[in-house]
């Protein structure tokens, strides 16, 4: 069975690949929005088949009524958009994380990549964690060489961690396996937030910049970002018990002290428990 039917564009060279998928490393919808963001009005040209992919009692598709009348389904997707920007072809891999055959599902990919020639390929997620929203967000990388990385960039934690797998990480191991460059950037999100989060966004799509040699714009972010920031500060300066929390975060961040291995899954678990989902292993 064919998972994606391909339309090939016309790629100046190896193109840079981006993907971030809608699931549990998808805190504050923070890599689905630099997504977009990074694939605004590209050129749809893999779109994969989502009744193969899709669970519709997990995903419904969205129904529009208008004046008691249904009058449009939308339903789950997952596809690459293509976009040149400064002479560099960008491919963005977006949409829902899929249910079922994530074995298949890798392979199609690994197949995709090869016929698109990707060059290096950059996974995008946003975790929970302990961090505070007065601060700058904080971002983990993962990579299949040390000198990939760009920026201020904290390195996962020392030691073995065990969390439940998404399925850009089945996917960015696979294509890191093939010898494609493969890395990785998630932000922090604090844990205390339920929402949007755009601080995040905007540094998801700041770390794909350096890698693109050019600055991806985010004013459409920016005002997002400070309306929140505003919305936060005042509701922590009017609860003491929170304030002091924030205060304890900040220090710790001021003092650079990282995320410790137990930390980062005591807020993965708080995270997965609240959303119905898994817990994990610790070794």
């Amino acid at each position: 069975m064919a998972l994606f039917r391909l339309q090939r564009p016309r790629l100046a060279s190896a193109p840079l690949l981006v993907a971030a998928f809608d699931s549990w490393i998808d805190a504050g919808g923070a890599s689905s929005a630099a997504a977009e963001l990074l694939a605004r009005d590209g050129a749809t040209i893999a779109e994969f088949d989502g009744d193969l992919l899709f669970d519709y009692r997990s995903r419904r598709p969205t129904l529009e009524i208008l004046d008691g009348r249904m009058t449009e389904l939308t339903w789950p997707s997952l596809a690459v958009r293509h976009r040149r920007i400064d002479g560099t072809d960008l491919l963005v891999f977006s949409g829902a994380e899929p249910d079922f055959r994530w074995h298949q599902f890798a392979e199609a990919v690994g197949e995709l990549v090869r016929e698109l020639g990707v060059g290096m390929w950059i996974s995008l997620g946003a975790i929970p964690a302990a961090v505070p929203h007065t601060r700058s967000v904080p971002v983990l990388g993962s990579s299949s060489r040390p000198d990939l990385l760009l920026g201020h960039v904290q390195p996962g934690p020392a030691g073995r961690l065990r969390v439940p797998a998404a399925a850009l990480s089945v996917l960015e191991h696979a294509v890191a396996a093939s010898g494609v460059p493969a890395l990785g950037y998630y932000a922090q999100v604090p844990h205390y937030i339920s929402g949007p989060y755009p601080a995040a966004a905007i540094e998801l799509t700041r770390a794909v910049s350096r890698h693109l040699g050019t600055e991806i714009p985010t004013t459409s972010l920016d005002e997002e970002a400070r309306e929140l920031r505003n919305r936060l500060d005042t509701a922590t300066a009017l609860d003491e018990t929170t304030r002091g929390y924030v205060e304890r975060l900040e220090s710790m961040v001021d003092e650079e002290r990282l995320p410790s291995g137990e930390d980062l899954i005591s807020e993965i678990e708080r995270f997965l428990r609240d959303r119905g989902g898994e817990g994990s292993e610790r070794t």
